[in-house]
Order: structure tokens, then sequence, then C-alpha cells
């Protein structure tokens, strides 16, 4: 696939395999601010991590992902690349279109398999279109139509780009795509000095719940520890396995990620990687795992052996603050959904994808519902930060 560009012809490559592609050349799309060894702002769409769930079985055959990731190339030099991923379903997205697929099949169509620009089983916002700098416009025009050509060429009904940056959206609904507006729930760090200063920006009845929960969790009868990089020993995969695995069958029937994946994880991406485990009586019996970014830390995964009151929310909520304050982390992202966030200090937030729907009559229809549902959604999201527990007077000073 080509396209033309005012610095000449553009060819778009199907990988289907990181294996094709050189780590450098990757990250230097996906990452171009960890060049200086820093911490790249998005882990989920480095080299490592995506290879991670490619060589794992967590994406792949049989799995309902199978790799078609885009390459850009101008005059030999790799200028964009994209997480592209052939569906044969809609789990592991977190946006969800499964009421499209319904409605496309019973009149009639065939939905899967679809296309699907995103990095599996994570809702987390980032670039989806990746650029080398000085190649922004170009590279994600070059993707974009990369990406619509391969699917009308192999007659698939969509092409999906989701938990874009909103900036991507909007480029993109200029390119034709069609934009959609969802929620998360995000914690913001206005400079606190420790969780204690967070604290006072709160309701007294929230701040007063938040201490007694914490205190309901930390007398669980054993230790709760944050450990990072080298801190995470084997044995903690071990455990994180089996809490991965309770959580996954509770959640989604199966786990996403396959055991390999955390192996392989312990050996290339524990840097990136912050591990809250909870222990009683020499044995693990909870934990969470959050990936750090270069300015946000995101939530991922919890899970646990054993029920104890408010432990959840304390491995999950609270650890992450104090983490993103000693660490000057400009927020956290908690995963997808839960409104009960909302009273520990984490406000309603717009994430954004975009759209490409074969079927004019079928696209028409679908561009209608996400004009209504982004009306509702930027309604929600104001009635909720009115009811959200900072006080009065901080709420005045934010605006």
């Amino acid at each position: 696939m080509t396209d033309q560009s005012p610095g000449g012809t553009i060819a778009v490559n199907i990988l289907t395999s990181l294996d094709q592609i050189a780590p450098g050349d990757w990250d230097a799309c996906a990452c171009p601010e960890a060049a200086d060894g820093g911490r790249p702002k998005d882990p989920f769409t480095t080299h490592r991590f995506l290879h991670a769930l490619e060589a794992s079985g967590s994406v792949g055959r049989g799995t309902g992902w199978e790799p078609r990731y885009l390459s850009a190339e101008l005059d030999g030099e790799i200028i964009a690349v994209a997480p592209l991923y052939a569906k044969g379903h809609s789990q592991g997205e977190y946006i969800f279109d499964h009421s499209w697929a319904h409605a496309y099949e019973n009149a009639g169509g065939d939905y899967y398999p679809k296309l699907q620009i995103a990095v599996p089983f994570t809702p987390a916002t980032g670039r989806r279109f990746l650029t080398r700098p000085g190649h922004e416009a170009t590279g994600m025009s070059a993707l974009v139509q990369g990406a619509v050509q391969f699917a009308a060429q192999n007659e698939l009904s969509s092409l999906h780009a989701t938990f874009c940056t909103e900036a991507e959206a909007i480029a993109g609904e200029r390119m034709g795509l069609l934009r959609r507006v969802t929620q998360q729930f995000h914690w913001e760090n206005d400079g606190y000095a420790d969780f204690d200063a967070f604290l006072e920006s709160l309701s007294s009845r929230k701040r007063k719940n938040i201490r007694k929960e914490r205190r309901t969790a930390q007398g669980f009868g054993g230790e709760i520890r944050m450990l990072v990089g080298d801190e995470i020993a084997a044995e903690h995969w071990d455990s994180f396995w089996r809490f991965y695995q309770d959580t996954g069958a509770r959640k989604w029937g199966s786990p996403y990620l396959t055991r390999a994946f955390f192996e392989i994880a312990h050996e290339t991406l524990r840097d990136d990687i912050a591990m809250v485990v909870a222990m009683r009586d020499g044995r693990d019996v909870a934990g969470a795992l959050n990936f750090i970014g270069r300015d946000a830390l995101y939530g991922r995964y919890w899970g646990c052996v054993e029920d104890h009151p408010c432990l959840h929310f304390e491995a999950c909520y609270y650890q992450a603050i104090e983490f993103a304050i000693r660490h000057r982390l400009a927020r956290v992202e908690a995963g997808a959904q839960g409104e009960h966030k909302l009273a520990r200090g984490y406000l309603p937030t717009e994430t954004h994808s975009l759209h490409w729907i074969a079927d004019r009559g079928f696209a028409e229809a679908v561009a209608r519902y996400l004009e209504e549902e982004r009306r509702a959604i930027g309604e929600d999201i104001e009635i909720l930060t009115a009811y959200g527990p900072f006080r009065k007077d901080h709420r005045e000073e934010q605006e």
C-alpha cells in the first residue's frame, strides 16, 4: 500500500509479527521521548510490551487478536507504526461495540472479523498512530489510509482505534473517521506534598471515610508492600498469576493473559512495573499490578486469594495515589469503569476512539448514535464532577 505525501511516496506495510521490525525502529516512533534513557510516556505501546503479548501467546492464533501491525516507510526510513489487529470478537477492548455487532449481524451483515488499532486488554489512553518526531501529520495520514485500504480490500466491516489521544481523535475526525467519546475515572495530582495533603483537599466526610478505609485495610493482619523493578522476585509472579486467574475467572470467564506473559514480564518489563503485594502469615494473599509511565501510573490488574474489607481500595487506589505523589506523577489512570472510584478522589475524564465503517448506511446510523452518546457523556461528567469528593473551595481553585 502506498500514500503520496509532499515529501515523497510513503509505503505502508502489514507485519504479522513484531519480530519483523527492529525494536529501535518501532520505539523511535512509539516513544521517542525515551531516547534520553527516561521512561516512555506510554509503556504499553513500546516494542517490549507488545512483543511480550505476542511472544507469550496472549495474542495471535486462536485468541481473536491476530497481529497486523502497520509500518510506514519514507525513503527507506520507518516514520510511523501502529499496533493493528484483526479481531474475531469484541473482547478485551473496554470501549464496547457489542450492540453495533448485533445490529449489523441482525441486518444480515458480518461484523467480524474487524480491524482494531489498540493495545490488547489495556484501557489506557495513549497515542495509537505512532510517528517519529517531525512526521506526525504525514505519518498518521499514511497509517489511517493504509488501515482503511487494508479493511476495504479484505471486505472487512470496520476499523476501530480505541483509547487514542484527544488530538488524534480530532485529527481522525477531520480525515473522515467517526469520533467517539466515553469516560473513565482518573486521579489528578495537584502538586500534593503527601497523601495527607491530598486528603485535605477533600470534604470532611470523604476524608474521614478514606482514613477509615485505610485503617481497615491496613489492619487485615499482614503487611502491604509496593515493589518496583528488581524488588519484584520470580515468586511474586507466581502469586500474581493466582490473583489474576481469580479475577479473570470472575470477570471474563477465562484470563486474557497467559502464564508466559508474566514470565516474560519478569525478564523484560520489571522496570515498568509497580506491584502492590499484601502478605499475611508468610503468604501473598492479594496484589495489584501497575505500569509506570513518564507522567502517569496505570492501574491494570487486581486479585486476591483471601477477602479482607477495603483491601481492594487500599491496594488499587490509595497505594497508587501515594506512589504518584512520591514520584511526582501527574495522574493515576485506574482502568475502565467504576463510579465507586469517585468517592476516592478519581474524577470522570473523557476517553476517545475513532471508527471507520464500510457500510455507508450503517455508518450514518452509528454517527447519529455517537452524537447522542457524546451529549450524554458530557452531561454525566458534569454531574459526577459536581458530586465529587473535593471541597467546594478546592473545586473553585481548580476552575
